[in-house]
């Protein structure tokens, strides 16, 4: 699966799936974490944010993702995505490891993009 560009109704879909993976799931925050989630074959759902500099930081991850099979989508906001990982500050990415409640909201994702 290639590199998602999301729109404003795939960045809320996303962002209600990272936030409710946090609450009865399980998610990985920062570059590294998401890259040993993505190794080990744990990731269900990977987002990273467009504005991270240097861009060299995510550059790997949707060549990763793709590899493993594992819908990579980019929003536009390390803050917002902090915000929905539960953070106070900005993260360049996180990995969805366990959906918990998110699993619908990841597999509606999925099957837009499956196409």
């Amino acid at each position: 699966m290639a590199k998602i560009q999301a729109t404003k109704e795939i960045a809320d879909q996303v962002f209600e799936a990272v936030e409710l993976a946090k609450a009865t799931g399980s998610i990985k925050k920062g570059t590294n974490e998401v890259t040993k989630a993505l190794e080990k074959g744990t990731a269900k759902l990977v987002v990273i944010a467009k504005d991270v500099t240097p861009p060299e930081i995510t550059m790997h991850l949707p060549l990763l993702s793709d590899e493993k099979k594992v819908l990579c989508v980019e929003v536009t906001s390390k803050d917002d995505l902090g915000a929905a990982a539960g953070l106070e500050v900005g993260t360049a990415a996180v990995a969805v490891t366990q959906e918990g409640d998110a699993k619908k909201v990841i597999k509606a994702l999925i099957d837009q993009f499956a196409k």
